[in-house]
């Protein structure tokens, strides 16, 4: 019996414990990698790379125009014609302050039924309030608040119209100090189909409330972008395949003969005293005169910069 237990107990002990399986790998190894993937997401592949470099491209594209670029300073228009013409035409603003009590005419019903139909916000404050705020300027009982502009990165007009297809129509300001010639200047770029204007961070005019109101509202539809350095940015432009054209009395070429208007193009406009500054002149690929048979000397950037988008916009057409 003795014996015969220990033989149970060799065979017992002889057994195998337990097998560790394989997890279901085996089976997952014979059900395959799924659908090949598409050509754009194989490594090494033509079409990986090509993707590969759009996807960069697009991560490093600056921000669309007016969306994250540079900001300025939010601004307040006072007195009821300021206030009244600026919700007229279109005039970016948050709210519109109403002195308590204030003398109902014709022009504060306007005002107030504009801002009501734009859906900015209506706040009532006292005169000493309205006062603090304009540091004592006439409001007569109407202040708007505008929000502050954002500027958009020089490469973005040039990249917008790119990415339409089109042919980039630019103007960009040298040493322009008056905010009404640069919204002139936007109202002819919008009318003439250009893709935006570029002006100098210093030493120039911005988008202020007196620029969109000048504008006649084609500024909420008309990117402005600031440059850091306008030369630098004129070469960028360069490199980008457009010509930089500057209007300059003294030019070498007349308006009529000039002829990359039907391309991509930069226009520079200088201020109407001193014309283009020295470096950017230089840079510019020709410098153009505009003819003027009646003898005046020069004009200013607004009425320029018209000149020569009609032109463009008429060989274009």
């Amino acid at each position: 019996m003795a014996g015969n237990s220990q033989r149970r107990n060799r065979r017992t002990s002889n057994k195998k414990g337990m097998q560790v399986g394989s997890g279901g790998q085996r089976r997952r190894g014979l059900e395959g990698k799924g659908p090949t993937p598409p050509a754009s997401a194989r490594k090494g592949h033509v079409k990986n790379r090509i993707a590969n470099a759009k996807a960069k491209q697009a991560a490093h594209r600056r921000p669309a125009p007016r969306r994250g670029g540079a900001k300025g300073t939010s601004e307040l228009v006072v007195g009821r014609n300021p206030v009244f013409e600026a919700l007229r035409d279109g005039v970016p603003a948050t709210t519109l302050y109403v002195q308590q009590f204030i003398e109902n005419d014709e022009r504060v019903r306007e005002a107030l039924q504009l801002a009501a139909d734009r859906g900015i916000n209506l706040m009532e404050a006292p005169r000493p309030e309205l006062d603090r705020m304009t540091n004592g300027l006439n409001h007569q009982g109407l202040v708007l608040q505008v929000p502050p502009y954002e500027y958009a990165h020089p490469e973005d007009l040039a990249a917008a119209a790119f990415d339409d297809g089109e042919d980039p129509l630019i103007v960009a300001l040298d040493g322009v100090t008056d905010p009404r010639n640069l919204g002139a200047v936007v109202r002819s770029v919008a009318a003439f189909g250009g893709h935006g204007v570029v002006v100098p961070e210093r030493r120039a005019a911005g988008m202020t409330a007196g620029a969109g109101e000048t504008s006649a509202g084609t500024a909420a539809r008309t990117p402005v972008a600031r440059a850091t350095n306008l030369t630098r940015t004129l070469e960028g432009y360069q490199k980008a395949g457009m010509t930089v054209v500057g209007l300059a009395a003294d030019g070498e070429m007349e308006l009529q003969d000039l002829e990359v208007l039907d391309g991509p193009v930069v226009i520079v406009v200088g201020s109407e005293g001193k014309g283009l500054s020295r470096l950017v002149g230089e840079t510019c690929d020709v410098r153009v005169r505009i003819p003027m048979p009646g003898g005046a000397e020069s004009l200013n950037a607004g009425v320029a910069a018209g000149v020569v988008l009609w032109e463009a916009a008429r060989r274009r057409a």
